[in-house]
């Protein structure tokens, strides 16, 4: 069963639809803004891992050796790593959680080249 990805014009959310009939008319619709300007997007492809093989993967120190405890964007980035690993979705909180973390990373940034 194909599973679709469309970003949305209005807010630049992509949304997945998972399709069991192909052959028809399918409109998609924003899960955020509830919009109809989507467009298409490619997908990457998803492989089902075992559950020993996530684990395995989330003890390999290489891979969490950039975790700063103390910078919000560098967490948030790792809780939506790691919910990706476990195999869960951690949900539009999560996503807007990061989102925030970088926004507020970018504008302290800025602030902080305002004050040199």
């Amino acid at each position: 069963m194909p599973i679709y990805e469309y970003r949305c014009k209005e807010c630049g959310k992509i949304s997945e639809f998972l399709l069991i009939r192909t052959d028809e008319k399918f409109t998609p619709q924003c899960k955020r803004c509830n919009s109809k300007k989507m467009t298409r997007v490619l997908s990457r492809v998803r492989v089902i891992r075992s559950e020993e093989s996530r684990m395995e993967s989330l003890a390999d120190p290489s891979k969490w050796g950039d975790i700063d405890e103390k910078d919000p964007k560098s967490m948030a980035k790792w809780m939506k790593k790691m919910g990706k690993e476990m195999g869960e979705d951690m949900g539009e909180d999560v996503d807007q959680m990061v989102e925030g973390a970088m926004e507020e990373e970018m504008a302290s940034s800025s602030e902080e080249g305002l004050e040199d």
